[in-house]
C-alpha cells in the first residue's frame, strides 16, 4: 500500500474495541499512532482535543482505572490508547498483565507508526517515563515526546520546567512538543506530525 498524499479525516473514528488481552488486538493492517503515558496524564483528553470530541476517548478522574488497550480506527489510521503506567495501587497480578499486555503489543505490531509519549510537564520525568523513552530508543520507534498541562504553567514557568526536562531526558535529537489538552495549544501541530509520520512509512503486510 502506498501512503504518499494519505488523508486522515479526525474527525469521525470509531471505537474498534478495547482489547484485555493479546487475543482480542486487531488485525494489523492500519497505520498505528501509539499513545503512552503514566495513568492521569491526559492520554485519553489529548485523543479527544485530536478528534475535535469531548468525551469519546475514554476519560477518568481516576488513576489507574483504563487497563484495556482502546483501538480508534479512522478509516486511515488507528489512534491507540494504552493502559496508563506508574500506578502504585494496582495489584501485583493487575500490573503484571498489564506489563505482559502492552510489552506483546509493542513486539508483535508491524506497522507502529508513532508513538506520542506523554509527559505532565508540571513534573520531572518519573523513571517509568525514562525507560519508556529508553526502549523507544533501543527498540528505534519513531516518538514524540509531549509535554501535557502547559495551560497550568505561566511563561516563566514553562521555560524552567522544560529545561529541567530536557536535562532529565538526556538524549540528543528528541522531538519535544509542549502542548494542552484543554486548551488545545499545539494540537495542530501534533496532527501535522501524526500525518507526516503516517505519509513516510510504508505499511507493512500484518
Amino acid at each position: 500500500m502506498n501512503n504518499n498524499n494519505l488523508k486522515i479525516n479526525f474527525n469521525n473514528p470509531k471505537l474498534e474495541i478495547s482489547a484485555g488481552d493479546v487475543f482480542q488486538l486487531p488485525a494489523d493492517n492500519l497505520p498505528e499512532i501509539v499513545f503512552s503515558g503514566k495513568s492521569n496524564v491526559g492520554k485519553s483528553s489529548i485523543i479527544n482535543k485530536i478528534i475535535n470530541r469531548k468525551s469519546f476517548a475514554r476519560v477518568s478522574n481516576t488513576p489507574g482505572k483504563t487497563s484495556t488497550i482502546n483501538f480508534y480506527n479512522t478509516g486511515v489510521v488507528r489512534l491507540v490508547d494504552l493502559p496508563g503506567y506508574g500506578y502504585a495501587k494496582r495489584s501485583f497480578s493487575e500490573k503484571k498483565r498489564w506489563s505482559e499486555l502492552v510489552q506483546s503489543y509493542f513486539l508483535n505490531r508491524k506497522n507502529i507508526t508513532l508513538v506520542v509519549q506523554i509527559i505532565d510537564i508540571r513534573h520531572l520525568p518519573s523513571l517509568e517515563d525514562l525507560q519508556m523513552v529508553k526502549y523507544l530508543i533501543d527498540s528505534q520507534l519513531p516518538f514524540v515526546v509531549s509535554l501535557n498541562k502547559i495551560d497550568k504553567l505561566n511563561k516563566t514557568q514553562r521555560e524552567i520546567k522544560l529545561s529541567k526536562i530536557n536535562s532529565e531526558l538526556k538524549y540528543n535529537n528528541i522531538n519535544v512538543l509542549v502542548l494542552s489538552s484543554k486548551t488545545g495549544e499545539n494540537i495542530e501541530t501534533l496532527r501535522q506530525i501524526i500525518c507526516s509520520s503516517v505519509q513516510l512509512l510504508p505499511l507493512k503486510k500484518a
